[in-house]
């Protein structure tokens, strides 16, 4: 039995490197871009084969003894025939080596799980990952309502708290201090603080009230509940089975109504995108009719102020051309002078020259005259006042009456 062991063995390492050189061989064969893209499948099987390794660890892990014993027992014959098919394999080895890597590969198929069984594998995992979904879910969301009830009980309790100190600043801090002494009276103090118990008291009797309506109200839903349930008016799974089709026909009705919704929406959003580009023509046409507007005013300006300007030349225009008829009358009624009159006329001109210059020299000299005069006549006046005061005895000859000097 050993020797034929060890016979089997040394056959199938003898098998495996022949498989191996001719595996060499045919890679030496192949293309570059053959053996990546062989490389980049052979990475993906293998990344397929991790995943369904996890998830079959994960299922062994769950599944029953009894399970295990039933595909167990499945295996069986599939197993047979792989051996049966080795050892066939394993005597025409020498004569087909070629063969040996898909034979091997095809005996190592028919060891593995069949389709139906990983379907159903996959199906339960699949099972237990949405349960442990839900469960998480509902966790998580236990656990929030748990978090938002203390935050809110924290809420409450610091504005209860604010109020408190804001109340007690107000009465004790501020309004319970002796103007004479400023120091806050005792009696005061315990008055608030009695209040405050009272307070308490009564809060506590309401809740405890409420507590107990709360009690009497669930025994009675306890009571009606048992009493439907023995009167079998209680839902059973049909029922729920109803609910669950109307539920879906609603949600139909519902995912239609959202999809016109939707589309409506859709409407919408393109009627407001071409109103809002009317909006936009509009706001741009009125730019440009009040700028229109505008410069009409300010053309009917200026041709108003052009009208006005024709008016004022057209009355120029008359003036000149009746000043200029009179020119032309005057002119056709000039009559040249002779000669002698003209020579006798610019003779008087000359003489009247210079009797002019003769009378502006002799207006010269007696400006001349009349200033010597005048600085004469000052100096006579300042001496009279200085003998008039030495005489008299002034103290200030400017006392005396100006003298007009002209």
């Amino acid at each position: 039995m050993a020797a034929a062991t060890t016979k089997a063995s040394a056959q199938s390492v003898e098998s495996t490197n022949d498989s191996t050189s001719l595996n060499l061989e045919v890679l030496q064969e192949m293309e570059t871009a053959t053996i990546k893209s062989l490389l980049e499948q052979t990475e993906k099987e293998c990344e397929a084969m991790l995943k369904e390794n996890f998830m079959f660890e994960k299922f062994f892990e769950r599944i029953d003894p009894k399970d295990i014993a039933q595909l167990v027992q499945q295996q069986k014959p599939a197993a047979a025939v792989a051996s049966n098919l080795s050892s066939n394999m394993e005597l025409k080895a020498h004569r087909k080596r070629a063969r040996s890597r898909a034979s091997t590969t095809h005996t190592e198929r028919l060891i593995q799980l069949t389709v139906e069984q990983k379907f159903d594998i996959a199906t339960r995992e699949l099972d237990e990952l949405k349960e442990e979904i839900l469960r998480k879910k509902d966790e998580s969301e236990k656990c929030c309502d748990n978090h938002k009830a203390v935050m809110m009980e924290a809420d409450i309790r610091r504005s209860d708290i604010k109020k408190a100190v804001y109340e007690f600043e107000r009465d004790i801090v501020r309004g319970a201090i002796n103007q004479r002494t400023k120091k806050i009276l005792g009696e005061k103090v315990t008055r608030y603080f009695e209040d405050r118990l009272k307070a308490k008291d009564s809060l506590v009797d309401k809740l405890r009230l409420k507590n107990a309506t709360l009690k009497a109200r669930r025994v009675k839903l306890q009571t009606q509940l048992k009493q439907k349930e023995e009167a079998g008016d209680v839902r059973h799974e049909v029922d729920f089975e109803q609910l669950k089709i109307e539920n879906k026909q609603y949600n139909e009705h519902y995912e239609g109504k959202n999809q016109e919704l939707l589309r409506l929406k859709l409407s919408a959003g393109n009627t407001l995108q071409v109103l809002n580009a009317y909006k936009k023509k509009l706001h741009t046409l009125s730019l440009e009719s009040s700028t229109l507007t505008s410069e009409m005013k300010h053309r009917r300006e200026l041709l108003e102020k052009i009208e006005t300007e024709t008016n004022t030349v057209t009355k120029e225009k008359q003036k000149a051309e009746q000043l200029n008829k009179e020119a032309r009358k005057q002119l056709e009624d000039y009559r040249v002078p002779d000669v002698m009159e003209y020579v006798g006329e610019k003779a008087s001109l000359y003489e009247l020259g210079k009797t002019v210059r003769a009378w502006e020299r002799k207006v010269e000299i007696a400006e001349l005259a009349l200033r010597s005069y005048k600085q004469t006549w000052r100096r006579l006046c300042q001496q009279s006042k200085e003998l008039n005061a030495a005489a008299t005895g002034w103290p200030n000859a400017s006392e005396q009456l100006p003298i007009s000097y002209t």
